[in-house]
């Protein structure tokens, strides 16, 4: 087994650590798992031990999915009403569809992207001072 490269907690690290966040993965090693279910976030990461705990991601990535969700359904609404014609019904059973399935696959990246950036920036709890003192 490869040892992960192991992120230090600043701000030219942001890059790799959203990524790693986006891929589901711990933002620190990037080997760990961050979830442990759908959206729970888990204790700790598997890999390196990166206490997980302090993340406080609440509405922000529901908040983000929404804006982002909601801009591709309404500009995807004149396209689809001149594929289908004058079939109100069918456009709103299509895009309720495709509104379900990008939410709830955007969701899990989106927080994992958000736990990612409060990480690197040291953010409620995840103080480099603190976390340096417990995991040596």
């Amino acid at each position: 087994m490869t040892q992960p490269r192991i992120l230090e907690q600043d701000a030219a690290n942001l890059k790799p650590a959203l990524k790693r966040g986006a891929c589901l993965k711990c933002p620190r090693c990037g080997e760990g798992r961050l979830f442990r279910s759908y959206l729970k976030v888990a204790d700790r990461c598997n890999a390196c031990g990166l206490d997980l705990t302090p993340q406080r991601a609440d509405d922000g990535p529901a908040y983000i999915v929404i804006l982002l969700v909601a801009h591709l359904i309404g500009f995807s609404l004149v396209p689809l009403f001149s594929l289908l014609g004058d079939r109100p019904v069918l456009v709103g059973v299509v895009l309720s569809a495709a509104a379900v399935t990008l939410s709830l696959a955007l969701l899990p990246p989106v927080k994992g992207m958000f736990v990612a950036l409060q990480w690197v920036k040291g953010m409620h709890g995840f103080d480099p001072l603190r976390n340096g003192a417990q995991e040596s």
